[in-house]
């Protein structure tokens, strides 16, 4: 299922990260959707988006304002950040390092949700996810390793619970959600060999999109994996 059945025909989207391997997969996604009737996409590489400028965040913000979306999807993220990736053990964490990966992947998605979720419909069904990842569930956590990046989601899915509280006060018909993916054949996860199945980037979207599609307003601030099951915290 690739389209958003709940929402109102003529919805309006906006997909942020739009150019990144899953972004671009939930753009094509929305474009089959004959109900989709905007698709606002963002990027750093097409639109200048800076995830670790508030300024540049508050400003591509500013230019949708006056529109109202029903779905909102921030499709941003990275494993690696300027040539170095995730530390096998406690003993190679840098301090500059992980100051990145928290830059990224938890605080630029927190003022996505700042700027951004004024945009969303207050008296319609909506719907903001944001793309975590299952490493980030604390509970799930057997290997161990990974520890920035493990953080960082796991504050992004802090963030996202706080958030969808206070975004309901306003915005009672939201669900505010981060997704698991899964591991999808992308830049990101190319330098690793995962020891289950790859999904292609729009086979990922679709799948997000049918879990997101199956929310209610009881399960905003959850976490869920693209297979609908939700993730222990």
């Amino acid at each position: 299922m690739d389209t958003l059945t709940t929402l109102d025909a003529g919805y309006r989207a906006i997909v942020i990260g739009a150019t990144g391997g899953i972004g671009a997969g939930f753009v094509r996604c929305l474009e089959k959707d004959p109900r989709c009737a905007d698709i606002a996409t963002l990027s750093r590489s097409t639109d200048g988006l800076d995830m670790t400028d508030e300024a540049s965040i508050a400003d591509h913000a500013a230019r949708l304002h006056g529109r109202e979306f029903q779905l909102i999807l921030c499709a941003t993220g990275a494993l690696t950040i300027d040539g170095t990736g995730p530390e096998k053990t406690i003993r190679s964490i840098d301090p500059a390092a992980m100051a990145r990966q928290f830059a990224l992947n938890a605080i630029g998605p927190a003022l996505i949700l700042k700027h951004f979720a004024p945009l969303l419909a207050r008296r319609k069904r909506a719907l903001f996810a944001l793309l975590s990842a299952r490493v980030g569930s604390i509970s799930d956590n057997r290997l161990g390793g990974w520890i920035s990046y493990r953080a960082s989601k796991a504050a992004l899915n802090q963030i996202v619970c706080t958030s969808a509280i206070e975004i309901a006060r306003s915005r009672p018909d939201a669900v505010v959600a981060a997704l698991h993916p899964g591991t999808v054949e992308t830049g990101l996860s190319s330098s690793y060999s995962p020891a289950h199945a790859v999904l292609q980037p729009d086979e990922s979207a679709a799948s997000m999109l049918s879990v997101l599609d199956r929310l209610q307003p009881p399960d905003s601030g959850g976490f869920f994996a693209y297979d609908g099951t939700r993730i222990a915290w």
